[in-house]
This record gives C-alpha cells, structure tokens and sequence, in this order.
C-alpha cells in the first residue's frame, strides 16, 4: 500500500516518504538535544522552533504513520516602480498562496487515502528534518534542504494518519556529498551564517531570520542595506549552489505596481487606506499581510543604489 502510495502520489507531481509515527519522538529529541548542545541561538529558539507538536492527534485513532510530501514551488518576481524606474523584487519559493498550495496537497493524499478507509491530519513537526531523516531529502551545508529534481525550490506539507506502517528507511541527517568539497554557499553568504565549521546554520545571523521580524523589529546595525536581495527571505546561497543550478531558472512573473501605488506601500498604510483595486492586486499576490513590513523590506530594497 505505502509503495503504491507514494507512487501515485508522483504521478500527481508529489514526492513522499512514509516512516512510522513513532518517529515523531525522535524529532522531538532530536531538537531537544541540539538545543542543550547550545546549537540554537535562544531567541531564534523561541521564534521559530517552539510551534512544534510532538505528541499524536487525538483525532485519527490509531495513528501508525507520517507522511512528509514535497513539490515544487517557484519564486516570484514582482516589479515595483520607484522614481520612474521598474526595480524587480523577488520573494522566495513557499512564502506566497500557502494555504492554497497546501490544501491541493491534502486533498491529493486524501482522495488517495479516503477510498482505502484511511484519514489524514495536518502534523505540526520540524518538516525538514522530517524530510531528511525519511530520506525524500538532504542537507546542504547552507541548511536548506534539497529533492531530488526540485533543487531546494520546493514546499514540504506533513501529515498524521492512520494507515499502518510497520517499516520504514530512517536514517541520521545527511549533507550533500558534494558539499565536503564545495564552499560556494560559504563565500556568497555576506552575513557569516554558514560556518564550515559546524552543521548547523548561525540563525541569528541569517538575513532570513531579521526579513521574517515584525516590522517594529528594526534590521541589525551590522546587516549593511546592500545585502538584502528579496522582499522576504534571503537567496544569496541558493542561487550559487550547483544542486539547485538546473532549476535556478524556476521563477514566476507577478503582478506589477506603479510608482503610486509603491508610493503608498511605503508609506505603511492599511489596507482600509488604500485604493479598492490596489488591495485586490495584493490580495492576487498574496502580499496583503506583508503591508506592515513593505515600510521596512521594500524600503530598503528600492534605496540600494543601482548599477
């Protein structure tokens, strides 16, 4: 059933990994002792890593398994017009229409499973790590994780359910080989945050990290305006990685904003100030929770001088 499974899943453009849910507990540890271990800058800890669910769904009875499913998932490049001159903006893969995306990859693993008399839940867990310990995917030294055919442009969803799993490939997290020989991530990575020297990343020094604060949550005085390069997130090391070069490419066009309307996002309106048809363009793009940052991100991006 698991083999068939995943199978019909790829045929729908997923890849998925089955292992047990008794795997959930080893997540949980493992997160536990990289944090005791002092590999977790603590505020970064309490930022991101603490949403974490590590305990079975009282909802699907019987819980035997987890699903961990990746497909790809391009960037966007936006235009926004400043002072007369179009400046393109890209946001990074697996930001925009999340729920969206999601919910298609929950209804293809549910018509797949319902027929069989099995359910699926949505698992709160560290995906990547899920992904890499059921073997659909691998580190890269930059701490991205990489499929096989989607580079690291790609969303992870994870699932509870309850069909059985009684075996399964779990192994220990595993770099790219070609990383032993490979610093590329290292050298374009302005900020310091891929240390050779360690496995995992510096979060706290991550341009990432300070793209994703709240918009009272100024930049770092440290973080140098020219280093910024997408309106959120940061791909300064995925662009140079040679196991993403063959999908480097994978980009959408969005929509694309005049000089007033990038005028009024700089301005940090809400969107009860804004033009009728200028919030349903963003409401398009999946932007209108990014309004209280576009002060912040887009303003910086738009005073980088230009060559």
């Amino acid at each position: 059933m698991m083999e068939h499974l995943t199978r019909e899943l790829e045929t729908l453009g997923f890849q998925a990994r089955i292992v047990s849910a008794r795997r959930l507990a080893d997540l949980g540890c493992a997160l536990d002792e990289q944090r005791g271990q002092g590999l977790f800058d603590e505020a970064f800890f309490q930022d991101e890593l603490t949403g974490f669910g590590f305990t079975l769904p009282e909802n699907v009875p019987e819980t035997g398994s987890l699903v961990v499913m990746g497909f790809p998932d391009p960037n966007v490049r936006f235009t926004f017009t400043r002072c007369g001159e179009s400046i393109p903006v890209t946001v990074p893969a697996t930001y925009l229409h999340v729920q969206e995306k999601d919910k298609r990859a929950e209804q293809a693993l549910t018509a797949l499973l319902a027929p069989e008399g099995y359910s699926v839940v949505e698992a709160r867990v560290p995906k990547k790590l899920l992904a890499v310990r059921s073997g659909l995917a691998r580190y890269g030294r930059n701490n991205v994780t990489y499929a096989g055919g989607m580079g690291s442009f790609y969303r992870l969803v994870a699932y509870f359910s309850d069909l059985p799993c009684e075996s399964d490939e779990w192994g220990e997290p595993r770099a790219l080989e070609r990383c032993e020989d490979c610093l590329a991530c290292v050298r374009a990575c302005p900020t310091g945050a891929i240390d050779p020297a360690r496995f995992l990343l510096r979060a706290e020094r991550c341009i990432t990290f300070w793209n994703e604060q709240p918009k009272e949550v100024p930049f770092p005085e440290w973080l140098d305006r020219s280093w910024h390069n997408c309106l959120v997130g940061c791909l300064h090391c995925q662009r140079v990685c040679p196991e993403s070069r063959e999908v480097n490419d994978f980009c959408e066009t969005g929509g694309e904003f005049s000089d007033e309307e990038t005028g009024l996002l700089l301005e940090g309106r809400k969107a009860g100030d804004l033009p009728s048809d200028l919030v349903e363009k963003l409401e398009r793009a999946d932007l209108l929770a990014a309004l209280d940052t576009f002060p912040r991100n887009l303003g910086v991006l738009l005073k980088q001088p230009r060559s």
